[in-house]
């Protein structure tokens, strides 16, 4: 019998366990701990907008923002305020209803935290959820922004801990840990997961999960990326990863994470229909929409909508998707 609920005891044997399950065991374990928490056929959408694009100081392998390669990405200003609520306008009219805006930055400045709190308290007026990752923060920015209004931040942790220097040389895990510290201390809900296919192993990929299963509480959202390769960025050549990989993965974070959001972040662009239809039978019950997530290519919502009726799925806003639906028992005839 699968775990109902959060636990924060985990062990890498255990997930280890999990992951290296045959794949019908480890997906029938994840849809009966989904079954449990959420909706069934509900999937929540999210979208992302980047509101400063590039010149980034980090040096983050897989990330065409970075400041340190060559991507032919021309870093920008931030974005004017109005531009930003009227991207958030059209999410919410596409059907999103958290609103997730992303500036390139290795941390938040104060002379441009009351222009991202200004950002915050104008999408949180058209009625929509918010988040903000935008680099490492100050205790004291965690809560301004909560004061803001802000309901999210993500701030992934990428990979596990072991691989992490292979990935990223300019700021440590630690780094990435005291920011989550300080964003919950302010008491904003954290949007915290990571990437596969950067090279990393399995073990790392298990690493990642058991990282995340320590943060007590746990993250209210864990977003599943698939590397999308840049040119110029040294992750560019990266071989893919499979998608039944992803949705191993996906399947031990619902397990794992069993009243977390576990969302279907990049790469749903290179996925086929059918791949992606078995990330979220495998427990995923979140997707970003839109065109675009900062700077890479998303499905768009024409191709989203068919794959949404394809499985009988529909979209639903947060509150119906976090209400687990009726149960049918099929009777006797």
């Amino acid at each position: 019998m699968p775990e109902l609920s959060p636990r924060h005891d985990w062990t890498r044997d255990e997930i280890t366990a999990l992951y290296e399950a045959p794949l019908d065991v480890l997906m029938s374990q994840s849809l009966a701990v989904k079954s449990a928490n959420w909706a069934d056929g509900k999937v929540q959408k999210s979208q992302l907008l980047s509101i400063k694009t590039g010149g980034c100081a980090e040096d983050c392998g897989y990330c065409s923002q970075s400041a340190h390669f060559d991507t032919g990405l021309k870093a920008e200003k931030l974005m004017a305020l109005d531009e930003v609520v009227s991207a958030a306008r059209q999410a919410k009219e596409s059907g999103a209803d958290r609103f997730c805006m992303g500036a390139a930055w290795r941390n938040l400045k104060d002379r441009d935290l009351p222009k991202i709190k200004a950002m915050v308290e104008a999408v949180k007026a058209e009625g929509l959820e918010t988040c903000v990752t935008a680099g490492m923060l100050e205790p004291h920015q965690a809560h301004a922004l909560k004061e803001a209004g802000l309901d999210y931040y993500n701030h992934n942790l990428d990979t596990s801990r072991e691989y992490y220097t292979s990935v990223v040389s300019t700021r440590t895990y630690e780094d990435r840990l005291e920011t989550i510290a300080h964003c919950r201390e302010a008491g904003i809900n954290l949007c915290v997961g990571g990437i596969l296919g950067m090279g990393e192993s399995r073990t790392d990929r298990i690493g990642l999960i058991h990282e995340l299963s320590k943060l007590n509480p746990h993250p209210e959202s864990v977003p599943i990326n698939m590397l999308v390769p840049i040119e110029g960025t040294p992750l560019g050549k990266s071989a893919p990863i499979s998608v039944v990989e992803m949705a191993r993965a996906i399947a031990v974070c619902r397990i794992v994470f069993p009243k977390s959001w576990v969302r279907l972040s990049a790469g749903r662009e290179a996925m086929s229909e059918e791949g992606q239809a078995l990330c979220m039978l495998a427990g995923a019950n979140s997707i970003f929409v839109g065109d675009r997530l900062l700077t890479t290519n998303n499905p768009g919502e024409t191709r989203d909508e068919a794959l949404l009726k394809a499985m009988g799925f529909e979209h639903a806003s947060r509150e119906e998707t976090a209400t687990p639906a009726k149960k049918y028992v099929l009777l006797e005839q």
